[in-house]
Parts: structure tokens; C-alpha cells; sequence
């Protein structure tokens, strides 16, 4: 199997690298190396045999036309976007360039390569695209998403999404393309860029800063891990059908509050500082057009793809908290030349 994989230096897109590597898979890496890719997050795979590096851009239709006639690939795994809401909300150009015309311009890249194909190799061929959960908005105390929720996204990240999602959607049902979409519930693990809220807590409270928590801490995420979800994606590519698509969560709703909360516990077992953990947290402004909770049905890929999700929540946490107390070299450059852990997302006064 040959996986072109776009977005392959971010957080889920390395997951999905290193997972295919270690299946036997040929890897096509295709990233433009923006600020939260980080290259050191491949380091292990490098130099395999089997993986390939190309530093581009999925709006430029010209070089998308080129890797995939240059290495064949006979799955496209879309993964390469603007993801944090907190910067869509002061910047969502960037969103509507990558997630939007970017999503148009592999999509068609990927029609003209498949149509060039012999008719077992398009029989073959997956064009996977990858989403989020916030596409469908936000949830009341009960119920969950399902793969026909309605749409009502918030942000102006989530409605990039959206966007992307629907002309992938018009990609299979116009010409053919066998596409599959997924959404997922927000990923935890190894190698997450520090704007999100598990590792920018764990940094945070091993430095004895200030742990902002948005409005009361009430806002329900499902919770998933990127190895877990790395694997549904494949296991997606193997077994999915065209056409459809599957939702993939983790089974564990958490407030944003008990997240903090469990992260400052686990720290102060394993690393012990002068005080506990949990008086560093502060309530802070909420974020404009915040979604209360999220949670996703994954009934559907259980069902058809043989796929659960296998970490529990707090014990998949505790092996995150160890990864960044072990990996500082990781993550240390980025807090002094890309981001330093101050609040994004804050709207401007009028006028």
C-alpha cells in the first residue's frame, strides 16, 4: 500500500505516518511545514526506505498534480489543515485558504490522477478526507452526534470545515472520486502543538504558571487518542465505503475543568512542586461562540470497521503528561521561537 498523507509533520498527521510505517506501508508525506508542523515529530521514521518527504503547499494544484503522478500513491489521506479555533477566531483567512482551497485543489488533483488510472486501480483507490466533530455544533446535556447530525458549525474554524467537508462530499457524488469522510472527537496524545489545551496545561503547570480555564470549565469534550485515532483512518482506508462517512470518538466526556483538574493530579504524583497544581487555575474570559459538548456515536465504524478505541481516558493522560516531562527538546524550542503560551482568540473592542 502506497498512502500519500497530507499534513504529515502535525500532531495527527505524524500518528498516521508512524502507524503506517510500522503496518509496512509505503509513506508519501506531503506538508507545507507551517507553524505547528514539526518535523522533529518524524524523526524515527526519516529514514525509512519507505517514507518520502515533500515540503508543499496543498493549494498549489500544479504540485499536487506532480507527487501524485511522481510516486502513485493508492490512497490520499487528507489531514493537512488550519486547526486551532482560537486563531481562526482573529485570523480565519488562513483557514478559508488551506481548509476550503486547499481541500478544492487536491480533491482535484486527485480526480484527474484517478481518472488516469486502469480501472482495477481506481476500483482501489480511497481519497480519505479527515474532519472534526465541530462541524455539527453544540450539543445539549444529552444525546450524541451521529454521521447525519445536521451541520451548525460555530467557528469560523469549524465552518472551513464544513465547507471542506461538503465539497468532498459533491467530489464522490459529481464524479465518482471514492471519497470518505470522517469526524472525529479532539485528539490527545504525543506531539501536539502547545495552543491546545492538554499540552499547553501540562507546560503551564510544570513551569508554576497561571492554568487558564475558559469561562467555568463546563464545556464537554469527547476525548480520543491520536494512536487510536490514527488507526481508524487506516483501518478506514482498508474497509471503509466509498461514499459514506464514519465518525470516530473516544468514549470519554470529560469537562475542560476535570481535564485540568487530572492533569495538576498526575503532576503532582510524578513531579512534586511546592504547592498543589490546581490553585494555579484561573477562569478567564470564555471564547467567543464557545460550543458547551461535544460527543461523538462511533457505532457505525465499530460496526463496519472492527474499530474501537483502545486507551481509557486517564491512563492515555498519564502517558501524555510522561511524553512532554520527557521530551523537552521537542517542545521547548517551540515555546521560544513560535509560541509562547499567551491567550489567543480574543476579539477586539469595536472601534
Amino acid at each position: 500500500m502506497r498512502v500519500l498523507v497530507t499534513g504529515g509533520a502535525g500532531f495527527i498527521g505524524s500518528a498516521v505516518c508512524h502507524a503506517l510505517i510500522a503496518r509496512g506501508a509505503f509513506v508519501i508525506n506531503v506538508d507545507k511545514l507551517t507553524y505547528a508542523a514539526n518535523p522533529r515529530s518524524l524523526a524515527a521514521i526519516a529514514q525509512d526506505p519507505r517514507y518520502a518527504f515533500e515540503r508543499l503547499d496543498i493549494c498549489d494544484r500544479a504540485a499536487m498534480d506532480a507527487v501524485l503522478t511522481k510516486y502513485q500513491p493508492s490512497a490520499v489521506l487528507h489531514l493537512a489543515a488550519e486547526s486551532h479555533v482560537d486563531r481562526s477566531i482573529t485570523g480565519a483567512a488562513a483557514f478559508i485558504d488551506t481548509n476550503i482551497g486547499g481541500t478544492y485543489h487536491l480533491l482535484e488533483a486527485a480526480r484527474h490522477y484517478w481518472s488516469g488510472l486502469s480501472a482495477s486501480q481506481r476500483d482501489r483507490f480511497r481519497f480519505v478526507h479527515v474532519s472534526t466533530d465541530e462541524v455539527y455544533g453544540s450539543l445539549g446535556a444529552d444525546g450524541r452526534f451521529h454521521e447525519d447530525t445536521p451541520y451548525r458549525p460555530s467557528s469560523p474554524y469549524s465552518a472551513s470545515k464544513a465547507a471542506s467537508d461538503h465539497l468532498a462530499q459533491a467530489w464522490q457524488r459529481t464524479y465518482g472520486l471514492p471519497v470518505m469522510i470522517s469526524n472525529c472527537s479532539n485528539n490527545y496524545g504525543p506531539r501536539q502543538f502547545p495552543e491546545k489545551l492538554i499540552p499547553l496545561t501540562i507546560l503551564k503547570a510544570l513551569a508554576g504558571e497561571v492554568l487558564p480555564v475558559y469561562g467555568d470549565g463546563s464545556n464537554v469534550r469527547d476525548w480520543l487518542h491520536v494512536e487510536d485515532h490514527a488507526a481508524g483512518l487506516i483501518t478506514l482506508v482498508d474497509r471503509g465505503r466509498p461514499g459514506e462517512r464514519y465518525n470516530f470518538g473516544g468514549e470519554s466526556e470529560r469537562t475542560n475543568l476535570a481535564v485540568v483538574e487530572h492533569i495538576c493530579a498526575t503532576l503532582d504524583r510524578v513531579r512534586p512542586g511546592l504547592r498543589p497544581r490546581r490553585k494555579l487555575i484561573s477562569f478567564v474570559a470564555d471564547r467567543p461562540g464557545h460550543d458547551q459538548r461535544y460527543a461523538i456515536d462511533a457505532a457505525k465504524a465499530h460496526r463496519e470497521l472492527g474499530w474501537k478505541p483502545r486507551r481509557h481516558f486517564e491512563a492515555g493522560l498519564e502517558q501524555t503528561v510522561h511524553w512532554y516531562l520527557d521530551n523537552r527538546a521537542w517542545w521547548e524550542q517551540l515555546q521560544t521561537r513560535v509560541y509562547g503560551g499567551e491567550r489567543l482568540g480574543l476579539l477586539e473592542p469595536a472601534g
